[in-house]
């Protein structure tokens, strides 16, 4: 897996697209070659390329202790899917349900997958135990999560901070083609859903928690099978979404090679 975060510069202060991409093709390929540098580039005074380095040695300590907040405050919002490979290892897959999508609709299911296990969190059995829980974790990957999820989330939980990184696969995948919702991106790319959840919808999510409201087990296990789905399948939308990102922008990089 190629890690495109130390070849980063976008995160520094004036630091945009254009700059970055002219730092790659003057041969300044990441942090590293940059603290090294020591004529400024084209276009860089002496002092502002000395704070540029000194930003980058600060990022790969940063990057070295594991430490996400730097770059979830300072990486664009649609560039924190750069940081994937460096902090996947404590990456949560999440989704929620709702009891509808109005600004009165509560939580009733909250999915988590960490690559190993899924972890359900279900309101009025263990939905307390979530923040612990999300604290564990630098970075979040959700679809449509920056306008439902995460508000939800905080809505819910006030004091929750929600400063991890945060990839919104919708948002990603639609810069490379990719319209529509989960489900018709899943089956565009050959992701199957079991026979039992594969017509399955939002409404259908309400409707499932207003029945085992109403005493029916089956239809908790049934939704909850629903929103496992949707997180375990974020993982390989994920890895194939940055993959298709990265080679868009290693084509500057490897012309600079």
């Amino acid at each position: 897996m190629k890690n495109m975060l130390e070849r980063t510069f976008i995160h520094i202060p004036k630091v945009g697209p254009a700059t970055e991409l002219r730092l790659w093709q003057t041969g300044i390929m990441d942090w590293h070659h940059a603290c090294e540098c020591r004529r400024p580039p084209r276009g860089f005074s002496s002092n502002r390329w000395r704070q540029l380095q000194d930003f980058c040695e600060q990022s790969r300590r940063h990057l070295w202790a594991g430490e996400y907040r730097p770059f979830a405050r300072s990486l664009p919002a649609r560039e924190h899917w750069r940081a994937w490979p460096d902090f996947r290892q404590r990456c949560a897959y999440l989704d929620i349900e709702t009891t509808g999508l109005g600004p009165w609709a509560q939580v009733t299911v909250v999915g988590l997958y960490d690559g190993l296990r899924v972890h359900t969190y279900i309101a009025g059995e263990n939905l307390d135990l979530l923040p612990e829980r999300l604290a564990e974790f630098t970075l979040l990957v959700t679809f449509n999560g920056a306008t439902f999820d995460l508000p939800i989330l905080r809505r819910c939980f006030p004091d929750l901070p929600l400063d991890q990184l945060h990839v919104d696969l919708r948002y990603l995948l639609r810069r490379l083609g990719f319209v529509g919702g989960l489900k018709h991106i899943e089956r565009r790319l050959g992701l199957a859903r079991d026979d039992d959840i594969a017509d399955l919808d939002g409404f259908d999510a309400v409707r499932l928690w207003h029945e085992y409201r109403a005493g029916s087990e089956e239809a908790l296990q049934l939704l909850v099978k629903y929103n496992a789905a949707d997180i375990q399948n974020l993982e390989p939308l994920m890895e194939m979404a940055y993959e298709r990102s990265w080679a868009r922008l290693a084509r500057p990089l490897r012309a600079a090679t």
